[in-house]
């Protein structure tokens, strides 16, 4: 019956993607191929983020809305463990000195480490409230988790412990390090604004403000100190220089975004909206970012996972209109 539901969820998967949605023309196709689907049985409401395992190709997956971390085998295709008694995960990252799971809680505030092989908790950081988005420093060995009215903590991932708090005019939504400039840049949709920030002093020092809102999503590419922007009021993908903030490019994208990545390999830009797409952006010359491809996934599948190691796109379908909530594996095509 698994290998029924995976097939059919398979097929609806691939017809939308090659029909479209809403009426918006599918192209791009040959950028990414469909190499599987896995479900991720009773998981209900939004989907958050995503991390990986690449050594043993291990996917965690935040299911906000089930208040469960899902574990998922992607050459196996099948989910392997549930996490459950969360509240609100939000931020995964995953920690492989250690061999640890961070997880984040909006509901509680708190940030919960797990064992990766035996899923045991190991400690936990409390944080005021709705702890957020998470990134992991491998060459510190911190974590930084955003959360609360305007904050980025600052987590020792060996010890457990909060070593710093980064004050924010508002509450952080995606953020990005650059370990060669010791920075960290922040959107903080609140305030309109991208907060640059520096990581010696542990403090921001300077706000980019917004032309557009809603900015969430935000990657870069630190070789052409490019900062990709994603906003939701109206859908833009901005690039900015990531030395002076200023505007480099700016083109429509999908709706209601909530993950973007770079790909050093393939020069490109990923990004998964809400709306029911992924979008594929390319660089044109040295000032604008064209987009490639527009292939229909379905509605409010925003969150994704780029895996440039493994040339893998992940996106996260939530539960929505009798079909099951799934994980679509793609393949990165040369």
């Amino acid at each position: 019956m698994n290998a029924i539901l995976k097939a059919i969820a398979g097929l609806l998967i691939f017809c939308s993607a090659i029909i479209g949605c809403k009426g918006q023309p599918a192209t791009g196709l040959n950028q990414l191929k469909l190499e599987k689907t896995i479900l991720l049985p009773g998981v209900k409401g939004r989907i958050d983020h995503l991390d990986v395992n690449v050594k043993s190709k291990i996917v965690y997956i935040a299911a906000l809305g089930n208040n469960s971390l899902e574990i998922a085998d992607i050459v196996n295709g099948k989910i392997i463990h549930s996490i459950t008694g969360l509240d609100e995960p939000q931020g995964v990252s995953y920690i492989p000195q250690t061999n640890e799971i961070c997880v984040a809680n909006g509901g509680n505030g708190d940030c919960y480490f797990f064992n990766a092989s035996s899923f045991e908790k190991t400690g936990s950081v409390h944080l005021s409230s709705d702890a957020d988005d998470t990134r992991y420093d491998s060459a510190g060995q911190k974590i930084y988790a955003g959360y609360g009215n305007g904050a980025i903590a600052v987590i020792d991932a060996v010890t457990h412990k909060q070593t710093g708090d980064i004050k924010l005019p508002a509450h952080p939504e995606g953020f990005q390090l650059n370990t060669k400039t010791k920075q960290l840049f922040v959107n903080v949709p609140d305030a309109h604004c991208i907060g640059v920030i520096d990581l010696v002093q542990n403090k921001l020092v300077n706000k980019w403000e917004n032309k557009y809102s809603a900015n969430f999503p935000l990657a870069i590419d630190t070789i052409n100190n490019h900062l990709f922007v994603g906003y939701r009021h109206p859908a833009k993908l901005v690039v900015l220089d990531a030395m002076t903030g200023k505007q480099i490019s700016v083109a429509d994208m999908a709706g209601d975004v909530d993950d973007l990545y770079y790909d050093y390999k393939t020069d490109q830009v990923y990004v998964s909206g809400g709306s029911g797409y992924i979008n594929i952006f390319r660089q044109q010359g040295t000032a604008v970012y064209k987009q490639i491809a527009n292939i229909a996934t379905s509605n409010g599948a925003r969150t994704s996972l780029l895996i440039p190691s493994l040339q893998l796109f992940i996106v996260a379908h939530r539960a929505e209109s009798g079909n099951p909530a799934q994980l679509s594996i793609y393949d990165i095509m040369p």
